[in-house]
């Protein structure tokens, strides 16, 4: 191989790398988009993976028919990437605001299975280039395919750590396809003795990179106003955490928390969904000292604890550093829960929950579980036998736990699945239910490791809705939505308790709202 060849082999590996970077990336970049549009994370990553890969062996097995000027060919599948990777997910925030239910999880699929079937034809093309120019056809797969390993692994690293968290899904699909146009570009001109008509396709790639380079200036905001058509109210606050979409609306005074697009509360009515889960519990308790909030980083629920004078700490653990920080210092929450994170017996704990029972040994006498519903397999192990184990080894004798269970009338089996798992855990339990106008019907589950009653409990604080005979009332379930479920011939329905091992929540959740 003379000097020339060497640097174009050179040139076809570092571009094998870098194309196989930008893959990878628009691969999970996929998956978190339709993770957050389409719910069910675990799902959502498994099929969009699986059609990436299948539409990678279709360009594989195409790219046979690639015979003739491989560098351009090469070009203009990077410069027909940068356009349809660049757009996806600009155009999916456009098709799940205006089209029906349904057409956004097919654009999402479709776009999919085109980026992976154009990836997937990147790398025959440049290891037969490679093999054109004096490398031996075994030396030429055999770097080019490190080069994609390699890149592979260093584009999923980019994502997690750098484009999700600093640049969101819009704008990170236009940065990636700029990087495909720019190694277009690169080979282009590197191999530009061999192409006749270079002026031509040069300025087609200057053209779309330049279309590019207006898409990470204003497509994030155009998107913007696609994603407000999501909600029912203006957006006053928008930011994509390490871990979720974190979104506050405000209209006529109403201000709602969004996490990935579920509801969390609603300025008008979340003191009955807060009061239920704090006061009972508080009131089944033998002693209030020490109280464990797991989730609740929005701070209403220890608005609720600090009407108690006797609680002597409070430790409040919350994955997301970003909704904590939303709940201690965004003007609109503080006034909501009256600057709870200030009270001195508040601690503030960022970090999982299941991981924090793990390592942690302290005992409480009340511990609130203020989760989002179990929609996907980080949240489920937070539903498990496993996590209400470790509840009730962190449970001090005479103390009481209350779970958030999710609507036992539009997920009936869901929730008395969540009861039969919490008493599993060698638990007693019983179960309210409250309506939450802007939830509906929802559920909790209270449990104590002694067998107890709320039966004539007191509530000596001051609230907006709960009252002793307003409790009695919340422990009635409807003869539709009690433990006793029946299918559609009305034989009763065994219920499963959810494991690690087995996560059979996941599934019932989605099932029963797939219709709300």
């Amino acid at each position: 191989m003379n000097q020339l060849s060497i640097k174009q082999s050179k040139a076809i590996y570092w571009a094998s790398g870098i194309v196989s970077i930008c893959g990878i990336i628009f691969e999970v970049l996929f998956g978190a988009a339709g993770s957050y549009l389409l719910g069910d994370g675990v799902k959502q990553y498994t099929l969009t993976i699986s059609l990436f890969l299948t539409g990678m062996g279709i360009g594989a097995s195409l790219s046979e028919r690639v015979t003739k000027n491989l560098v351009l060919s090469f070009v203009w599948i990077e410069y027909t990437i940068g356009i349809i990777g660049g757009f996806s997910t600009f155009i999916l925030f456009g098709v799940t605001a205006f089209l029906s239910s349904g057409m956004d999880a097919f654009f999402l699929y479709f776009i999919t299975l085109v980026v992976g079937a154009l990836t997937g034809v990147e790398l025959p093309i440049l290891i037969r280039k490679a093999n054109d120019i004096g490398v031996t056809l075994q030396k030429s797969t055999a770097r080019v395919l490190f080069s994609d390993y390699a890149g592979g692994l260093i584009g999923g690293l980019l994502f997690v750590y750098l484009f999700r968290p600093q640049f969101g899904l819009v704008k990170t699909a236009f940065i990636v396809a700029l990087i495909n146009v720019i190694v277009a570009l690169w080979i282009l001109v590197y191999f530009k003795a061999e192409i006749k008509t270079f002026k031509r396709h040069f300025i087609a790639g200057i053209c779309i990179f330049l279309v590019l380079v207006m898409g990470v200036l204003f497509g994030e905001k155009t998107a913007f106003l696609f994603e407000q058509k999501l909600y029912n109210d203006p957006i006053i606050y928008n930011e994509q955490s390490s871990y979720q979409q974190v979104i506050l609306t405000k209209e006529q005074g109403d201000l709602r928390l969004f996490l990935d697009g579920q509801l969390q509360f609603s300025s008008e009515d979340e003191y009955r969904y807060h009061e239920v889960l704090v006061h009972p519990t508080m009131a089944a308790a033998s002693s209030i000292d020490n109280v464990l909030v797991l989730g609740g980083g929005d701070g209403l629920a220890l608005r609720e604890i600090q009407k108690y004078d006797a609680v002597k700490s409070m430790t409040l653990v919350d994955l997301d550093p970003s909704v904590t920080k939303l709940g201690k210092e965004n003007h609109e929450i503080t006034e909501l829960n009256d600057n709870a994170f200030a009270d001195d017996r508040v601690q503030t704990v960022n970090a999982d929950a299941f991981r924090y029972l793990q390592e942690h040994k302290d005992l409480y006498d009340v511990i609130l579980v203020d989760m989002p519903d179990p929609n996907n397999e980080s949240l489920n192990k937070l539903y498990t036998l496993e996590f209400y184990q470790l509840l009730r080894n962190h449970l001090r004798p005479g103390g009481a736990i209350m779970v958030q269970a999710t609507s036992p009338t539009f997920a009936t089996e869901v929730y008395w699945s969540i009861d039969k798992t919490i008493q599993a855990a060698d638990l007693y339990t019983d179960n309210l239910h409250v309506d939450v106008p802007s939830f509906g019907d929802w559920g909790f589950v209270l449990a104590k490791r002694e067998k107890f009653t709320i039966d004539e409990v007191e509530i000596p604080v001051d609230t907006n809705f709960l009252t002793p005979d307003v409790l009695a009332g919340l422990t009635t379930f409807g003869k539709d939505i009690d433990a006793q479920i029946v299918d559609e011939k009305g034989n009763n329905i065994s219920l499963d308790v959810n494991t690690l091992i087995r996560p059979t929540l996941i599934e019932k959740y989605e099932k029963a709202w797939q219709n709300y």
